[in-house]
């Protein structure tokens, strides 16, 4: 065994649903200090490599997207056309499922999943990872604002919801 041949593990942000579900969507609105919350995967999940999906790219976010990338997270944004006469949207959802499932296909080093969303777009890609002993954990950002196909259907012992006193207290912007 080589010395850096080292299984670890990878988390996936959905950060919309992070923002939405505890900035504006919340029973206690609060501001996860994502620098302090980089820390926490690490060291509560073994986090090598953190992904945070952001959606398409907007010119007036450039400061958040260099702050995340100075936080240790891989900033992934939604690819468009930049002739598109619509509006762009920002759903990451199918983005952070093929990635996942791209790395399991081509056998990335990689131990378990940790995925940063409460929402059940992801449900089946969970379900399947559970399965496979590939999935460590859900950090939903709110218990409220959690898909009840997770709640009922694979339990806590999955599930970790980052409003709780004792995460938020870690994360939270001071």
């Amino acid at each position: 065994m080589e010395l850096f041949d080292i299984e670890k593990n990878y988390a996936f942000v959905d950060g919309q649903n992070l923002i939405y579900s505890t900035k504006r969507n919340s029973e206690r609105p609060w501001i996860v200090d994502l620098r302090r919350f980089r820390v926490y995967l690490k060291e509560k999940y073994d986090v090598f490599k953190a992904f945070y999906f952001v959606g398409a790219y907007n010119e007036n976010h450039v400061k958040l997207y260099d702050a995340l990338k100075d936080d240790g997270f891989i900033v992934v944004f939604r690819e468009h056309d930049e002739r598109a006469k619509s509006s762009k949207k920002g759903n990451v959802d199918t983005d952070i499922v093929f990635s996942v499932m791209r790395g399991i296909a081509e056998k990335e080093r990689f131990n378990k999943i940790i995925l940063v969303s409460g929402d059940g777009d992801y449900y089946k890609m969970v379900e399947y990872l559970i399965e496979k002993k590939r999935f460590r954990k859900l950090l939903s950002p709110s218990k409220r604002n959690t898909s009840s196909l997770y709640t009922v259907r694979i339990g806590d012992i999955y599930i970790d919801y980052l409003d709780k006193n004792e995460i938020r207290k870690k994360i939270i912007l001071q």
